[in-house]
């Protein structure tokens, strides 16, 4: 990019990363709010690349880690068959769930480094996602 123009390819590039990132959300972590076996180990990745200097999307990245950390799903479900038969049924989830929440907050350093970034479209997002992990509540006991 220079003088702050941004060529045809490197739209197309973002366009490109940006679908990339909406499939892989689509995939650890359905409809937002859902997150699988798969979404704890893909987040050191997602933090890597939020961290990186020249990755494109960043606010995605980041958005997509807010909510992995915000998903209780599982957990709701679990809250609300408790000393029912069903109970155990949600143990392997909600493992799934507290791993990834885990997960983001082991790359807070990363997130707090995008956050002091001079560029707002990086640290907006970044110091939102911060704020969502000092805000939200742990799990419930189950």
């Amino acid at each position: 990019m220079r003088h702050g123009f941004r060529t045809r390819s490197s739209t197309r590039d973002e366009d490109t990363a940006r679908i990339a990132i909406d499939d892989l959300g689509d995939a650890i972590c359905a409809l937002g709010f859902v997150v699988g076996e798969a979404t704890a180990p893909t987040v050191p990745f997602l933090l890597e690349l939020a961290g990186s200097p020249h990755v494109a999307c960043k606010a995605e990245l980041l958005d997509l880690l807010g909510s992995i950390y915000r998903t209780d799903q599982w957990h709701s479900a679990a809250a609300t068959t408790q000393d029912r038969k069903h109970d155990a049924s949600y143990r392997q989830q909600t493992g799934w769930e507290t791993a990834s929440r885990t997960a983001v907050c082991a790359g807070r350093s990363v997130i707090e480094g995008v956050a002091s970034s001079v560029r707002p479209e990086e640290a907006t997002p970044a110091r939102k996602l911060l704020q969502v992990m000092d805000d939200t509540l742990p799990f419930p006991e189950l």
